[in-house]
């Protein structure tokens, strides 16, 4: 699944009833950038339409989940062309991220799930992560908002008081963590959780689907409700997208000069470095 310059950022590959969805950048940590979120959204898509295909597992090459949208894309571009549309029901910065999935769909997590990498883990119904996984909301330090559903999500998983940590502070969640508060399903040996999630998906995949099926979609709709769920995700839009011109291209470009990377909260300007040691 190539885009028109030949970038094949996106992988596939088939176990059954079994599709394994790869993030496939991994010189970049798997940093998602547009053509990258358009082959997300396609594989996603063709998973969604085929109906030999009953789970989908989600993973990062490289021993990274993903480390969230490609910063020097973002630092370089027009803030109006990294907004999606907001009356999309799909597609997002991210790719699928504001999708109501229809089948189950588990993320494998290594390394960093972080800013609008945690946010396509928490569009997966299930994660599953080894204990080098590490979540947060890194994108605070550099003032890009949650606009894949992160905060939509983020509190029915884990619970109000919890996610606003997470989110206010931007700090690491690492994987004991992300298990004791729900972010995470399972917690497995490093290197085991692509294994360990295939594992899960063969085990679904194999119950009698229209049962299933019908179960996760009540659920959903208990928790979310399509229409609800979607006023959210427009709410977040359109409290998000101001900060877009104001804060986040500046942020990016500070990234792409060296400031915060690796996770860091060291080397960034003197006065964010003073509000960011008050946390």
């Amino acid at each position: 699944m190539a885009d028109s310059s030949g970038s094949n950022f996106i992988e596939t590959e088939r176990r059954g009833p079994v599709v394994i969805i790869h993030l496939n950048r991994p010189e970049k940590r798997n940093a998602v950038n547009a053509k990258m979120a358009s082959q997300l959204t396609r594989a996603m898509d063709a998973f969604l339409n085929d109906d030999s295909a009953h789970v989908a597992v989600l993973h990062g090459r490289g021993g990274h989940f993903c480390a969230g949208a490609d910063l020097e894309e973002v630092s370089q571009r027009d803030p109006q062309q990294l907004l999606p549309d907001p009356e999309s029901r799909g597609t997002g910065p991210m790719g699928p991220s504001r999708m109501v999935l229809t089948k189950p769909v588990i993320a494998a997590v290594e390394g960093f799930a972080v800013a609008g990498g945690m946010e396509l883990a928490m569009m997966c119904d299930l994660r599953i992560v080894d204990h080098s996984a590490v979540f947060g909301v890194y994108c605070r330090r550099f003032g890009v908002p949650l606009i894949d559903g992160g905060t939509v999500r983020l509190p029915q998983l884990v619970g109000f008081s919890r996610a606003m940590d997470l989110i206010l502070t931007g700090r690491p969640c690492p994987a004991t963590e992300a298990y004791n508060i729900g972010l995470a399903n399972r917690l497995v040996q490093n290197g085991k959780a692509l294994e360990a999630a295939i594992d899960l998906a063969q085990q679904i995949a194999g119950y009698p689907q229209e049962c299933m099926i019908a179960d996760r979609q009540s659920a959903h709709h208990a928790t979310f409700d399509a229409k609800r769920f979607f006023d959210a995700v427009q709410f977040e839009y359109y409290n998000g997208s101001g900060v877009i011109n104001h804060e986040a291209i500046k942020g990016a470009q500070r990234f792409m000069e060296g400031a915060g990377k690796h996770g860091s909260f060291e080397n960034l300007n003197d006065s964010y470095k003073k509000k960011m040691s008050k946390l």
